[in-house]
């Protein structure tokens, strides 16, 4: 690990993200490729950057990511999870702020099973009285 180097994992649904922050003009990768290029809808690259936003923080670090497993929205999810734990390791001051706002909580939220003599986890076939 490079002096200066923080690294941090988050999750959601199963997705994992894994965040480096290295010194230098504020880029963000993920996965090799740029934010916007990666994370093609607009809302997706906002989930990303709330933490950034939340705490302003500045263009003194490169934020690098490797994400997988999961949809757009779930990486998209890890990756501001991952993200927000690796801003508590720079400056423990913003943990606070990140923490009322949610972002240090892992979601444990998943997608429920389906249930068998249903159509789904929950929804029954149609019923006809007669």
């Amino acid at each position: 690990m490079l002096k200066n180097e923080y690294i941090a994992i988050g999750r959601r649904k199963s997705a994992v993200a894994r965040v480096r922050l290295r010194p230098g003009t504020g880029k963000i990768i993920v996965n090799k490729r740029p934010l916007e290029e990666y994370f093609g809808r607009e809302t997706s690259q906002m989930i990303v950057r709330q933490p950034l936003e939340l705490i302003k923080f500045g263009n003194a670090y490169d934020i690098i990511v490797t994400v997988q497993g999961g949809g757009p929205t779930g990486q998209a999810g890890a990756v501001r999870h991952g993200l927000s734990r690796v801003l508590t390791l720079v400056n423990p001051e913003s943990r606070p702020v990140l923490k009322s706002a949610g972002f240090l909580t892992r979601d444990p939220r998943r997608v429920e099973r389906k249930k068998y003599g249903l159509r789904g986890a929950r929804r029954a076939f149609q019923f006809s009285k007669r």
